[in-house]
């Protein structure tokens, strides 16, 4: 029985090894049919927090090692753009979405994700707005995929590849804080900030009230490390569970 227990696991380890990478672009393909994509809309850029999954900073990929952005802001890259289909049509893109052909998404090697980007078609000057939340193109000499129906829309579906220009779209980032206790009474919510405020005496607070609710915050907070940091401080002051949370007021 150990026998073949050691053989069953030796078979499903050569199955893994031998399995293309989702990376591996051969043989990809688009409907089988010509299907109008005209009216898709373009994607809409809105301030997203960067999604756990996705953003792993540096990974590396076919013995190739890319470093992730800390940011899209003022991103600009020109080169070979080219596009994916069926071949990962319902499966999942690297922040754990799932790709849809005929959406308006794109992957990109080192954007941040997700980030909203315009990409313009060089050649006849056809633009887009994609949401970037997936890895690749890791083919050499390119430098974004698009989807099936943002490549469509670019005109460049049928080529295969076009030179395009890739433009960060950066929308502003809202007050970030670290809630750190939700009371029902202002006196009780009031009397929590006054104890957290001796082991952070150098934060600011605010107690907001939300539905009856009264929220004590930390913030607000300028950068990723300061929110890790008062993270890391609540946590060592006995409060397991803070919640980073975003405020545009």
């Amino acid at each position: 029985m150990a026998k073949w227990s050691v053989l069953i696991l030796m078979i499903v380890y050569l199955v893994g090894c031998s399995a293309p990478s989702r990376y591996h672009v051969d043989q990809d393909y688009g409907p089988s049919i010509d299907i109008d994509v005209s009216n898709v809309p373009d994607a809409v850029p809105r301030w997203e927090p960067y999604s756990a999954g996705g953003n792993k900073s540096p990974y590396t990929v076919l013995g190739e090692t890319y470093q992730v952005l800390p940011s899209s802001k003022n991103f600009k890259q020109e080169g070979i753009g080219s596009w994916y289909g069926h071949k990962f049509h319902g499966h999942l893109t690297s922040n754990g979405e799932t790709y849809d052909m005929y959406g308006m998404s794109a992957a990109h090697k080192t954007l941040p994700i997700p980030s909203y980007v315009r990409v313009t078609n060089v050649d006849n000057g056809r633009q887009v707005v994609v949401r970037v939340n997936d890895r690749g193109p890791f083919h050499e000499g390119r430098v974004i995929d698009l989807s099936y129906a943002a490549a469509s829309r670019l005109g460049y579906h049928k080529k295969g590849t076009a030179r395009v220009l890739i433009e960060s779209i950066d929308m502003e980032e809202p007050s970030r804080y670290v809630q750190i206790g939700a009371f029902g009474s202002l006196d009780n919510a009031r009397n929590f900030r006054q104890k957290a405020q001796n082991w952070s005496s150098g934060s600011s607070f605010r107690i907001k009230p939300e539905a009856n609710v009264f929220k004590v915050q930390i913030g607000p907070l300028k950068t990723l490390k300061e929110t890790q940091d008062i993270v890391s401080l609540v946590k060592a002051n006995g409060i397991l569970k803070p919640l980073v949370v975003y405020d545009r007021n």
